[in-house]
């Protein structure tokens, strides 16, 4: 600003070699100066175009009137860059040679003056003055007091107050002391063990620090190592024997021993040479499992498919996933409103207009869902039937049971591949986020100009559903399927299924009870067109019209009742996660089974009075059965019960067997507890900031128990494939990976999923890929898939895994 006439440039090294003007060699601070020919710039210009540097001034240089330019050093960089080029002859010779003026001359006499002055002065102070005393001034206050008073220390929160009475007859009472074993004492008193929280840390505001800069001042001492010296010979050339030397040598008799002596150890020798390589690197050999790089194993969770619903999902939290036992790709959701603990007790506040149903989505139409269950209420949790996967047991959180039949839908759901889905397929085969998910949803509503109505997926009613009476009172938060090969009577016996289905439920509650429920025996019948077009049009009511149907199946009553509570002090446990031993399933295929809404009954009986039970006089009682359980409970306590009942010969009553244990381990309700797939007697448990591993029969605690983690474990899943490898959810939207091979102190790897807490983790069961579903708190449900390295199990690693396990039961002894 102000000098029109100075361009600034940015010369690089090529150009300073080209014109001779290279920074502190051919011009510095104080000869800043050159000289630079019009007829090289813009021969410069031609020849390097737009790359040369003084492209940017390229009309200044060809409209300058003299043949050479000044190009001045900025080292101080005073117009923005390393150069400037001046535009003007008259400005070029006032920096060349600026004219000189009589500013000099009169600031040196001034300097003179100044001098004298300063003589004279010093001259006249040295007189010297009278003391006089200081005048005490009033104080000025200029603000200090309040920063004081900011900085300073007080008291904010109100001190409580205690008084603390004896009655008057009571002072100076003789005292006795006596001693006691606390441990002696039930609750007498509770250990509070210290640990480091990652999660807290003390923030300083300010700090006042003194740092004082001081070499570093250390006292060493060295002394030479000494040997001591010896003799020493080196042979460098080999000794030579005669001919005469050779044969005498040969035809000795000490030659002829060695060799017999050494003859059948150079026979085994060489007959293990023959039998195994002797060179095979064994180390090489225990990292094949490894990746084929050299390096670490690749380990990750891809992103698959994301799954969600503006209409059924959207603010809620996704409570129960479960994939379909024999169709690949069919995945089922359910929801539940976003309740605190206060809400979750008074049910009656919930809002009606939230339709509740059970999604059922397809890997090859991730927009829309394949089929929607009714619900009566909010499913808490929910199974595919074992035996028949096309029979859905769930339960609502006002403590009802609910039943559906989806048999009617099944060739639905085996054909979801279609063309809608083939053209989504295209679109994203990988990855179907909720951006994609949307975009897709508003472009294929028109379609060649026309508008195309969505087709809404049919609506599934329930076909039986218990009754309020003799339901929970709570909500149902697990519910498990019992085995197809044992079944249940009243008195708590266990018999032999010869049916060979899964027919009886167990569900357990926050109300202290765990509930057995028995299914009539249905019969696979061929009905005729006619009938399935009527029994279609019943699946496609409309919800206004009122169902009968509903009505009559609230006569559902379940077969036991167990109340959880301690015997000695009679205290009621509130049961959340339920984990019985005989769960291993095997899925059948799918078959064509009658739909529990048409069972065979006598046409004069009304079918809806009582729920008919198969007689138990002809079964054989299985006494081999393990008829024990592990329960989870509100306030993360582990008890393991046995639901096995003896009849006193005394009293004719019902009488457990075994006493209730009881291990306090977490702080926080229990909320997964689930057996490895491949150890029956091994259990995870997650609740709080921690997890253990329990195995059945050791009653001195777990085998393993994790330390408390910086965030809260909110889901949990053993891997399917691997046995020493289980996922765990956390509150802040990550899952960490544990290889009980590689760490058991801290999570081997972890992967971040959502934004929010994740609320489930479920496998794949049925899938040629391993597929991980996890949902979280926003209603979104994110299908991973699982690498190579997490899928497949390593060499050896079941033996290994369980000698793991046994060496933790010693330990724990």
């Amino acid at each position: 600003v102000g000098h029109p006439e100075i361009f600034p440039l940015v010369f690089t090294t090529k150009t300073q070699e080209i014109f001779g003007c290279r920074v502190l060699e051919d011009v510095t601070e104080e000869n800043c100066f050159k000289l630079i020919k019009k007829e090289d710039i813009i021969q410069d210009l031609k020849t390097r175009a737009a790359i040369s540097d003084f492209h940017p001034v390229k009309k200044v240089v060809l409209e300058y009137p003299g043949e050479e330019l000044l190009v001045v050093f900025d080292a101080k960089f005073q117009y923005g860059q390393n150069f400037y080029l001046v535009a003007s002859e008259e400005a070029k010779e006032n920096l060349l040679k600026p004219p000189e003026t009589t500013e000099g001359k009169e600031e040196e006499k001034k300097e003179e003056e100044k001098e004298e002055n300063v003589q004279e002065n010093t001259e006249a102070t040295l007189e010297v003055h009278p003391y006089k005393p200081p005048v005490h001034k009033p104080w000025v206050s200029l603000g200090s007091e309040k920063e004081v008073e900011e900085e300073s220390v007080k008291d904010t929160v109100a001190k409580i107050k205690y008084m603390i009475s004896r009655i008057r007859r009571k002072f100076g009472a003789p005292i006795t002391f006596t001693d006691k074993n606390a441990s002696h004492v039930k609750d007498s008193y509770v250990e509070c063990t210290s640990y480091q929280d990652k999660a807290f840390s003390i923030k300083m505001l300010e700090k006042n620090v003194g740092i004082q800069m001081v070499p570093k001042v250390r006292e060493a001492s060295t002394q030479t190592k000494w040997t001591y010296p010896k003799n020493a010979a080196t042979q460098y050339f080999p000794r030579q024997l005669s001919n005469e030397e050779k044969e005498e040598s040969l035809s000795s008799e000490k030659l002829k021993e060695f060799f017999t002596s050494v003859r059948l150890r150079m026979e085994i020798a060489l007959q293990q040479n023959e039998i195994m390589n002797a060179f095979f690197d064994d180390w090489k050999a225990l990292a094949e499992d490894e990746s084929s790089s050299g390096g670490k194993p690749d380990v990750y969770l891809k992103a698959y498919q994301s799954f969600t619903d503006l209409l059924y999902l959207k603010d809620r939290t996704i409570s129960c996933v479960c994939w379909h036992p024999t169709i690949y790709g069919i995945i089922a959701v359910s929801a539940r409103d976003q309740l605190y603990y206060e809400e979750q007790v008074n049910l009656s506040d919930k809002s009606l207009l939230q339709r509740s149903v059970i999604l059922l989505w397809s890997f090859f139409d991730p927009v829309h869902p394949q089929l929607m269950l009714e619900c009566p209420e909010d499913i808490y949790c929910f199974q595919f039937s074992p035996s028949y996967p096309n029979i859905i047991a769930g339960g609502c959180i006002n403590g009802q049971v609910v039943l559906w039949d989806i048999s009617q839908h099944e060739e639905k759901l085996q054909n979801a591949k279609t063309d809608d889905a083939m053209k989504m397929a295209t679109v994203n085969t990988v990855n179907a986020s909720i951006l994609n998910v949307l975009q897709y949803n508003c472009m294929s509503g028109v379609k060649r100009g026309k508008v195309r109505t969505q087709v809404k997926p049919p609506l599934v009613r329930y076909c039986a559903v218990s009754s309020i009476q003799y339901s929970h009172k709570t909500p149902v938060t697990d519910i498990c399927w019992l085995p197809d090969y044992s079944e249940d009577n009243q008195t708590s016996a266990t018999f032999e299924n010869r049916a060979g289905a899964h027919v009886q439920l167990v569900t357990c509650s926050p109300d202290s009870s765990i509930l057995f429920w028995d299914i009539p025996a249905t019969k696979v019948l061929e009905q005729p067109s006619s009938e399935k077009m009527r029994e279609e049009e019943i699946f496609d009511m409309p919800l206004d019209v009122p169902d009968t149907l509903n009505q009559l199946d609230l006569c559902w009553k379940p077969l036991i009742k167990i109340n959880l509570c301690e015997s000695d002090t009679n205290t009621e446990y509130s049961p959340v996660r339920i984990s019985l031993r005989e769960l291993h399933y095997h899925y059948k295929t799918s078959e064509k089974v009658q739909s529990l809404n048409t069972l065979e009954v006598p046409a004069e009986e009304s079918p809806y009075t009582e729920m008919s039970t198969p007689s138990s006089k002809n079964l054989k009682a299985l006494q081999n059965i393990s008829t024990s359980f592990f329960v989870g409970t509100e306030d993360g306590e582990i008890v393991y019960f046995d639901w096995k009942m003896e009849i006193d010969s005394d009293l004719a009553n019902p009488v457990s067997q075994k006493q209730a244990q009881k291990y306090t381990i977490h702080t926080e309700t229990i909320n997964t507890l689930q057996r490895s797939p491949f150890f029956k007697d091994i259990v995870l448990s997650i609740g709080g900031r921690n997890f253990a591993i329990w195995k059945e029969g050791v009653t001195t605690g777990p085998i393993l128990q994790s330390s408390c983690s910086a965030g809260r474990y909110t889901a949990g899943q053993w891997s399917l494939t691997r046995p020493g490898v289980f996922f765990i959810g956390r509150d802040d939207g990550n899952i960490d990976i544990w290889d009980l091979l590689k760490k058991t102190y801290e999570p081997s790897h972890f992967r971040n999923i959502s934004k929010s807490r994740i609320t489930f983790i479920s496998p794949c069961v049925a899938s040629p890929n391993q597929h991980l579903a996890v949902s979280d708190d926003l209603g979104v449900l994110h299908v991973l898939e699982i690498c190579q390295t997490l899928s497949e199990a390593l060499r050896n690693e079941h033996a290994n895994v369980l000698d793991y396990f046994e060496r933790e039961v010693k330990y724990l002894k």
